[in-house]
């Protein structure tokens, strides 16, 4: 587990909060008090990637925002199964430790197979949906730096070793370069401070489904089949137009899917999206609340 340093506390002004999973700890905030809205995060990022979305919601409603194993403030076994089975399992373990109930789930990246694989399992606690650039389903559609760094060897130096993926994706992610501070830079690199501590960066790149002969494709495959379950859900999508990994094809698919969701594109914004456009995105996510109480 990394302990976050004083200096990123103006940046980072939470409590946390740990749930033990067999010996491994799990980190959350657990922000306001309300409605519960979860949200969560994808690679190589940590719940240091929603802050300025939690420091606002949580004057209204109750914001968790866990770490997944591996990642942020969470423990980094280097023996664990980092798959997206484990992550589904460890975010119902979290629901159930704090009783949450009617929750409206907020997904990016990583986030959003992680929080559909609870979805589909869960569909009567899960009220409103809220994703931005993300996938639930399977597409073909491999960015060159994925597929680079999931090469044996290469990868494990290039992620692990000279932590490539995570140090580029602070120049690559965000468009508006002048809001990756020097101190925000920092304390998205932070947790992906060593070796060691990058251990689950690689691992979601090698649990990225490529094919149907992958351990994780048949579970996306089941989340793919269950999101027919929650057409009529309230769900508001908010895209970054210019994201490399997360293009149009994967736009136009969620909308064929939820032709009735509220859409926000936004041309300007890259793949870490919210970083590009928070101060948009609040304004929406509270119109879109209060349009659809629970």
């Amino acid at each position: 587990m990394s302990v976050l340093p004083s200096r990123f506390k103006e940046l980072y002004p939470f409590e946390s909060h740990f749930l033990d999973l067999g010996g491994v700890r799990y980190h959350y905030l657990d922000e306001g008090r309300g409605e519960p809205i979860v949200m969560l995060h994808g690679n190589p990022t940590w719940s240091f990637y929603y802050r300025r979305l939690i420091m606002d919601m949580r004057v209204k409603y109750r914001v968790i925002a866990p770490d997944h194993v591996g990642c942020g403030l969470s423990d980094k076994p280097q023996q664990y199964q980092y798959t997206l089975e484990r992550h589904v399992v460890n975010l119902e373990a979290l629901v159930k430790h704090l009783a949450l109930k009617k929750i409206t789930l907020v997904m990016h990246d990583w986030g959003g197979p992680i929080g559909m694989g609870y979805a589909v399992r869960h569909p009567d606690n899960v009220k409103r949906l809220v994703i931005f650039n993300t996938a639930a389903f399977w597409l073909p559609h491999i960015p060159l730096m994925l597929r680079l760094c999931r090469l044996p060897v290469f990868g494990e130096v290039a992620v692990c070793g000279l932590n490539l993926f995570a140090a580029l994706a602070t120049v690559i992610a965000c468009r508006h370069r002048e809001r990756m501070t020097k101190e925000v830079k920092a304390g998205y690199l932070f947790p992906y401070d060593s070796y060691a501590n990058r251990v689950a960066v690689l691992r979601f790149i090698q649990d990225i489904p490529v094919n149907p002969r992958h351990p994780s494709y048949g579970l996306l495959q089941s989340i793919e089949r269950g999101l027919a379950q929650f057409k009529h859900h309230p769900m508001l999508i908010m895209w970054g137009g210019k994201d490399p990994v997360f293009t149009e094809p994967f736009l136009e698919s969620w909308k064929e899917r939820f032709p009735v969701a509220a859409m926000r594109r936004i041309d300007d914004a890259g793949h870490y999206v919210v970083e590009d456009a928070y101060e948009r995105i609040i304004p929406w996510i509270h119109e879109f609340l209060e349009r659809n109480p629970i």
